[in-house]
Protein backbone atom coordinates (compact mmCIF):
# COMPACT_ATOMS: atom_id res chain seq x y z
CA UNK A 1 0.00 0.00 0.00
CA UNK A 2 1.15 3.44 -1.22
CA UNK A 3 -0.09 6.60 1.40
CA UNK A 4 -0.34 9.78 -0.15
CA UNK A 5 0.01 12.88 2.58
CA UNK A 6 -0.69 16.56 0.51
CA UNK A 7 0.12 19.94 1.82
CA UNK A 8 1.38 23.43 1.33
CA UNK A 9 4.83 22.60 3.81
CA UNK A 10 5.30 25.85 4.27
CA UNK A 11 7.03 24.87 6.19
CA UNK A 12 7.00 21.01 6.96
CA UNK A 13 7.27 20.64 10.84
CA UNK A 14 7.12 17.96 12.98
CA UNK A 15 2.76 17.92 13.28
CA UNK A 16 3.47 16.48 9.77
CA UNK A 17 5.70 14.45 10.05
CA UNK A 18 5.63 12.69 13.19
CA UNK A 19 1.79 11.54 12.15
CA UNK A 20 2.73 10.17 8.91
CA UNK A 21 5.17 8.27 10.54
CA UNK A 22 2.69 6.95 12.75
CA UNK A 23 0.47 5.56 9.66
CA UNK A 24 3.17 4.83 8.19
CA UNK A 25 4.02 1.92 10.66
CA UNK A 26 0.80 1.72 11.61
CA UNK A 27 -0.80 0.48 8.63
CA UNK A 28 2.61 -1.25 7.25
CA UNK A 29 2.91 1.32 3.99
CA UNK A 30 5.55 0.20 1.43
CA UNK A 31 6.18 4.15 0.72
CA UNK A 32 4.82 7.43 1.92
CA UNK A 33 4.53 10.10 -1.17
CA UNK A 34 4.45 13.82 0.30
CA UNK A 35 2.64 16.16 -2.07
CA UNK A 36 3.20 19.69 -1.44
CA UNK A 37 0.75 21.85 -3.40
CA UNK A 38 0.98 24.01 -5.99
CA UNK A 39 -1.33 26.67 -6.44
CA UNK A 40 -3.97 26.91 -2.96
CA UNK A 41 -7.74 26.46 -3.98
CA UNK A 42 -9.23 27.36 -0.27
CA UNK A 43 -6.60 28.97 1.75
CA UNK A 44 -4.03 31.57 1.68
CA UNK A 45 -0.64 31.06 -1.21
CA UNK A 46 2.45 29.85 0.05
CA UNK A 47 4.62 32.14 1.77
CA UNK A 48 7.79 30.04 0.61
CA UNK A 49 8.48 29.62 -2.87
CA UNK A 50 7.39 26.11 -4.48
CA UNK A 51 11.30 25.62 -4.84
CA UNK A 52 12.11 26.88 -1.07
CA UNK A 53 8.97 24.29 0.38
CA UNK A 54 10.05 20.69 -2.09
CA UNK A 55 13.89 21.78 -0.75
CA UNK A 56 13.11 21.73 2.93
CA UNK A 57 10.27 18.71 2.62
CA UNK A 58 13.38 16.59 1.06
CA UNK A 59 16.23 17.79 3.86
CA UNK A 60 13.17 16.94 6.54
CA UNK A 61 12.72 13.77 5.52
CA UNK A 62 16.32 12.28 4.09
CA UNK A 63 17.42 9.40 5.66
CA UNK A 64 13.53 8.15 6.52
CA UNK A 65 13.38 4.82 5.03
CA UNK A 66 9.51 5.10 3.12
CA UNK A 67 9.26 8.90 3.08
CA UNK A 68 9.59 9.80 -0.63
CA UNK A 69 8.92 14.05 -1.58
CA UNK A 70 6.83 13.78 -4.96
CA UNK A 71 6.98 17.01 -6.74
CA UNK A 72 3.79 16.41 -9.36
CA UNK A 73 1.24 19.07 -8.00
CA UNK A 74 4.45 21.60 -8.27
CA UNK A 75 5.21 20.74 -11.95
CA UNK A 76 1.48 20.98 -12.86
CA UNK A 77 -0.15 24.47 -13.57
CA UNK A 78 -3.18 25.63 -11.96
CA UNK A 79 -5.49 25.23 -8.62
CA UNK A 80 -3.98 21.80 -6.44
CA UNK A 81 -6.74 19.69 -6.73
CA UNK A 82 -6.60 15.76 -4.45
CA UNK A 83 -8.13 14.50 -7.12
CA UNK A 84 -6.15 15.78 -10.68
CA UNK A 85 -2.97 14.51 -8.26
CA UNK A 86 -4.57 10.97 -7.36
CA UNK A 87 -5.58 10.19 -11.09
CA UNK A 88 -2.11 11.40 -11.90
CA UNK A 89 -0.69 8.45 -9.17
CA UNK A 90 -3.07 6.01 -10.42
CA UNK A 91 -2.10 6.81 -14.06
CA UNK A 92 1.32 6.05 -12.46
CA UNK A 93 0.95 3.17 -10.43
CA UNK A 94 -1.78 1.24 -12.09
CA UNK A 95 -5.16 0.45 -10.84
CA UNK A 96 -4.72 -2.23 -8.49
CA UNK A 97 -2.37 -1.03 -6.02
CA UNK A 98 -4.20 0.32 -2.94
CA UNK A 99 -3.72 3.62 -2.16
CA UNK A 100 -4.40 5.67 1.10
CA UNK A 101 -5.27 9.20 1.38
CA UNK A 102 -4.14 10.76 4.84
CA UNK A 103 -5.66 13.76 5.48
CA UNK A 104 -6.59 15.31 9.31
CA UNK A 105 -9.49 14.71 10.97
CA UNK A 106 -10.27 18.90 10.88
CA UNK A 107 -10.09 18.41 6.97
CA UNK A 108 -12.21 15.19 7.05
CA UNK A 109 -14.61 17.53 9.00
CA UNK A 110 -14.87 19.95 5.69
CA UNK A 111 -14.38 16.42 2.72
CA UNK A 112 -17.76 16.76 1.22
CA UNK A 113 -16.94 20.70 0.14
CA UNK A 114 -13.33 19.18 -1.37
CA UNK A 115 -13.65 19.02 -5.46
CA UNK A 116 -15.43 15.61 -6.55
CA UNK A 117 -14.83 13.66 -2.61
CA UNK A 118 -16.75 10.80 -3.82
CA UNK A 119 -14.57 9.88 -6.78
CA UNK A 120 -11.78 10.41 -4.49
CA UNK A 121 -12.34 7.61 -2.58
CA UNK A 122 -12.81 6.25 -5.34
CA UNK A 123 -9.58 6.29 -6.24
CA UNK A 124 -8.16 6.07 -2.76
CA UNK A 125 -8.74 4.55 0.62
CA UNK A 126 -9.30 7.88 3.19
CA UNK A 127 -7.17 7.55 6.47
CA UNK A 128 -8.27 10.16 9.04
CA UNK A 129 -5.38 10.92 11.37
CA UNK A 130 -7.38 11.47 14.75
CA UNK A 131 -5.34 12.73 17.83
CA UNK A 132 -5.96 10.68 20.99
CA UNK A 133 -9.09 11.36 22.86
CA UNK A 134 -10.69 13.49 20.49
CA UNK A 135 -14.64 13.69 19.53
CA UNK A 136 -15.79 10.68 17.49
CA UNK A 137 -18.88 12.79 16.29
CA UNK A 138 -19.31 13.13 12.63
CA UNK A 139 -21.95 16.01 11.14
CA UNK A 140 -25.14 13.93 9.66
CA UNK A 141 -23.99 14.09 5.78
CA UNK A 142 -20.46 13.08 6.55
CA UNK A 143 -21.89 9.95 8.79
CA UNK A 144 -24.10 9.33 5.87
CA UNK A 145 -21.01 9.42 3.42
CA UNK A 146 -19.08 7.16 6.07
CA UNK A 147 -21.98 4.45 6.34
CA UNK A 148 -20.89 1.18 4.74
CA UNK A 149 -17.04 2.20 3.72
CA UNK A 150 -15.97 2.14 7.72
CA UNK A 151 -13.26 -0.15 8.36
CA UNK A 152 -11.33 -1.40 12.36
CA UNK A 153 -8.45 -2.77 10.33
CA UNK A 154 -5.25 -1.44 8.49
CA UNK A 155 -5.50 -5.24 6.62
CA UNK A 156 -8.78 -4.42 5.47
CA UNK A 157 -7.83 -1.37 3.44
CA UNK A 158 -5.12 -3.95 1.57
CA UNK A 159 -7.64 -5.65 0.26
CA UNK A 160 -8.71 -3.59 -2.22
CA UNK A 161 -7.41 -0.28 -4.22
CA UNK A 162 -9.47 2.18 -2.83
CA UNK A 163 -13.15 2.77 -1.28
CA UNK A 164 -12.75 2.90 2.72
CA UNK A 165 -12.75 4.94 5.13
CA UNK A 166 -10.25 3.73 8.24
CA UNK A 167 -9.80 6.35 11.71
CA UNK A 168 -6.26 6.23 12.22
CA UNK A 169 -4.75 7.23 16.30
CA UNK A 170 -1.60 9.04 15.77
CA UNK A 171 0.69 11.43 18.39
CA UNK A 172 -0.89 14.49 19.36
CA UNK A 173 1.69 17.17 18.18
CA UNK A 174 0.37 21.02 19.29
CA UNK A 175 2.29 22.57 16.25
CA UNK A 176 1.43 24.57 12.48
CA UNK A 177 3.32 25.96 10.03
CA UNK A 178 1.50 29.89 11.14
CA UNK A 179 2.74 29.12 14.78
CA UNK A 180 6.66 28.34 13.07
CA UNK A 181 6.48 31.56 10.73
CA UNK A 182 5.28 33.48 13.60
CA UNK A 183 8.20 32.36 15.60
CA UNK A 184 10.61 32.83 13.24
CA UNK A 185 9.09 36.32 12.45
CA UNK A 186 9.74 37.44 16.33
CA UNK A 187 13.30 36.29 16.42
CA UNK A 188 12.74 33.36 17.95
CA UNK A 189 13.36 30.04 17.33
CA UNK A 190 11.70 26.90 16.25
CA UNK A 191 13.89 24.38 17.02
CA UNK A 192 12.29 20.85 17.95
CA UNK A 193 9.29 21.99 16.19
CA UNK A 194 10.62 21.03 12.75
CA UNK A 195 13.94 18.88 11.84
CA UNK A 196 17.20 21.04 12.10
CA UNK A 197 17.66 20.69 8.14
CA UNK A 198 14.71 22.61 7.82
CA UNK A 199 15.41 25.19 9.68
CA UNK A 200 19.02 25.31 8.48
CA UNK A 201 17.26 26.20 5.22
CA UNK A 202 14.76 29.16 6.43
CA UNK A 203 18.16 30.92 8.12
CA UNK A 204 20.14 30.40 4.81
CA UNK A 205 17.06 31.60 2.69
CA UNK A 206 15.63 33.97 5.24
CA UNK A 207 12.12 33.20 5.37
CA UNK A 208 9.47 34.38 7.05
CA UNK A 209 11.36 37.29 8.60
Amino acid sequence: MIGVLGGTFDPIHSGHLRPALDCFQALGLEEIRLVPLNVAVHRAPPVASSAQRLAMLEAAIAGQPGFVADPRELERPGGSYTYDTLISLRAELGGERPLCLLIGADAFAGFLGWHRPADILGLAHLVVMRRPGASEALDPALESFCSGRLRGRAGDLAETPAGRILFQSVTQIDVSATRVRELIRRGLSPRWLLPDAVISIIAAEGLYR
